[in-house]
């Protein structure tokens, strides 16, 4: 018996969640009492694993999968979860797994509880905590089903180094006679900027910035403070900005370790899909902006006059402290 986790990568590069969710697996099983086992998909440094307590990693070399299929990867993983005898798998909450999830319970007939933010309160019974209603509350989650799946949110539990000796074993992927309809066509992503997915900070605009000509300082900022750039929907809607920048409820959600909203009001939709990040700073011209009631901290002023001296600021403290 062992914990599977699945350790997502991006051209044989491991993403950042991978050794955050290798990191809680090695939590639960060392409640239970077992070891950690990994699969992969295609990756080049699964050694690494073995700094976040990974004992074993199955590696699935198949060029075929080098783009994310949920059907395929659900029931190559399948197979790995039936082979290694594990009772529980653990999943990021990526917008992949989130799509993977599903199907990974339905062929293993386990219980799935995503969102989940710390490790479980207990291993008999089975029971987790997991943000609800748009992160507004908790629920204890208990699962009792003889596999159990857990989706762990973003920078919840963050990444710990463990060093454990670690195995790699290439596996074959199980998609014989798989029937799959589904196929990426296309992939179109930013190069060269953080992604607002792996990103531990977000630099977010909305309307207050009057139109796209003004992104400029918004750019900048978040050059500064290597973060990724965002937007409110109204922003995306009106083609200032690429859609893939929309984050909140409808858009992608946010879980970063700041979140800085400049010229957003806050509306429930977006609130509701950025309030898993710890710390938010606001920045806005109307103190009754219903973002403030929201935030850890805010600036009531002009954001073409805040922002500017923001900048200016980090950059006199990057260069005094190296």
């Amino acid at each position: 018996m062992s914990v599977l986790v699945y350790t997502e990568s991006e051209k044989g590069k491991f993403k950042k969640n991978a050794f955050e969710v290798a990191s809680y697996a090695a939590e639960v099983a060392k409640m239970m009492g077992t070891t950690v086992t990994a699969i992969s998909f295609n990756s080049d440094e699964n050694d690494t694993l073995g700094d976040y307590g990974v004992s074993k990693v199955l590696n699935v070399k198949d060029d075929a999968l080098s783009t994310f299929n949920a059907g395929a990867y659900a029931t190559t993983i399948a197979e790995a979860v039936k082979s290694t005898d594990a009772k529980v798998v653990i999943l990021s909450s990526s917008t992949d797994t989130k799509y993977l999830a599903p199907l990974l319970s339905a062929k293993l007939s386990a219980g799935y509880a995503p969102n989940v933010v710390q490790a479980p309160e207990s291993t008999s019974p089975f029971m987790v905590k997991r943000s609800a209603f748009s992160n507004k509350g908790f629920a204890h989650t208990q699962i009792d089903t003889d596999i159990k799946i857990v989706g762990v949110s973003n920078n919840a539990f963050g990444a710990h180094e463990n060093k454990t000796d670690v195995s790699v074993e290439e596996i074959a992927a199980a998609t014989d006679g798989v029937t799959n309809n589904t196929k990426s066509v296309e992939v179109d992503k930013v190069v060269g900027k953080a992604t607002i997915a792996d990103a531990d900070i977000v630099v977010s605009a909305g309307r207050g910035l009057k139109g796209p000509e003004n992104w400029g300082m918004i750019e900048e900022l978040a050059d500064v403070l290597g973060a990724a750039t965002a937007c409110s929907k109204p922003v995306s809607d009106l083609g200032w900005r690429p859609h893939g920048e929309h984050v909140g409820q409808t858009g992608k959600p946010v879980a970063s370790n700041l979140y800085i909203a400049i010229g957003i009001s806050g509306a429930i939709q977006h609130l509701a899909g950025v309030s898993a990040s710890k710390t938010k700073v606001v920045i806005n011209n109307d103190p009754e902006a219903p973002f403030f009631k929201a935030a850890d901290y805010g600036i009531v002023g002009d954001a073409f006059e805040v922002v500017p001296k923001l900048i200016e600021k980090l950059k006199d403290f990057k260069a005094q402290n190296g």
